[in-house]
């Protein structure tokens, strides 16, 4: 399929080092910046860029008092600097990029995300590009959760016209199969039946505070039972990322990810 939106979720270890506070590359910023800029003009009120929290949000969700939820109040701090360094990089380069707080619009129900606000759509419907990140949400009984960057997409899914693709860029070519470091990964995912990648998930670093790859994984069956098309891939600064306005059938062949679909390749 030829995708009507694009979700693109950046994976926090490709700028950022979880273990060092405050860790930022603005290097590889400033390069992933470029590439999706070209998108953000290809999809212009099409797209929404989501970034990991990093050093900042990973270190806001361990350092908080366990005993207080409201503590949790520092993760929505800390994901907005991420934002903001991302939404000015993109300025930079002539993208109209805005950082909007997902806590200022959704609350979560029963665990799952409802957009409250008509504030998305909007500055979409304005060609701007949104950039959005993990938070703080209230749930229904004002008990604060931390809510995962991976999970962003799930925001989406009730206002997405169309076919909406998401895809998550990390330190990874996919689910790999054979451990940590290994080379081979899962090409295909049926969401209706993703029993075979989970068995394949090895746990996470100590400095990871969102469950890793089991959250991704998680968020995109989500996604993807609800229609989307959803791919895990290595984010590398400098690659051209224009195949992702493409149908997958027409991919280069040299791509590898792990495709996340209820339906056949197409």
């Amino acid at each position: 399929m030829t995708p009507d939106f694009l979700a693109i979720k950046v994976g926090g270890s490709l700028f950022s080092r979880k273990d060092e506070p405050g860790s930022l590359d603005d290097d590889a910023v400033t390069r992933f910046a470029r590439n999706f800029a070209r998108l953000a003009e290809t999809y212009r009120g099409r797209m929404v860029l989501i970034s990991g929290g990093g050093a900042f949000g990973h270190g806001a969700i361990r350092d908080h008092d366990t005993a207080h939820a409201f503590s949790l109040a520092g993760l929505t701090e800390a994901t907005f600097e991420v934002k903001k360094r991302w939404a000015e990089k993109l300025r930079q380069i002539g993208v109209d990029a805005f950082p909007l707080q997902l806590a200022a619009m959704c609350t979560l129900r029963d665990g799952t995300p409802q957009l409250r606000s008509e504030v998305l759509r909007s500055v979409l419907d304005h060609g701007v590009l949104p950039v959005l990140a993990g938070d703080a949400l209230f749930d229904e009984h004002g008990k604060l959760w931390a809510f995962s960057s991976d999970r962003v997409p799930e925001v989406l899914l009730p206002m997405v016209e169309g076919r909406l693709r998401v895809v998550t860029l990390t330190d990874v070519d996919g689910i790999v199969t054979d451990g940590a470091g290994g080379d081979a990964i899962l090409p295909e995912i049926d969401a209706r039946s993703p029993q075979q990648a989970y068995a394949a998930l090895w746990g996470s670093s100590e400095w990871d505070a969102t469950g890793a790859m089991h959250t991704k994984l998680d968020a995109l069956v989500t996604c993807a039972r609800r229609g989307a098309e959803c791919f895990i891939m290595r984010g590398r600064p400098d690659s051209d990322l224009e195949f992702l306005t493409a149908p997958f059938s027409s991919w280069p062949a040299h791509v590898r990810s792990t495709r996340i679909t209820t339906t056949a390749s197409v």
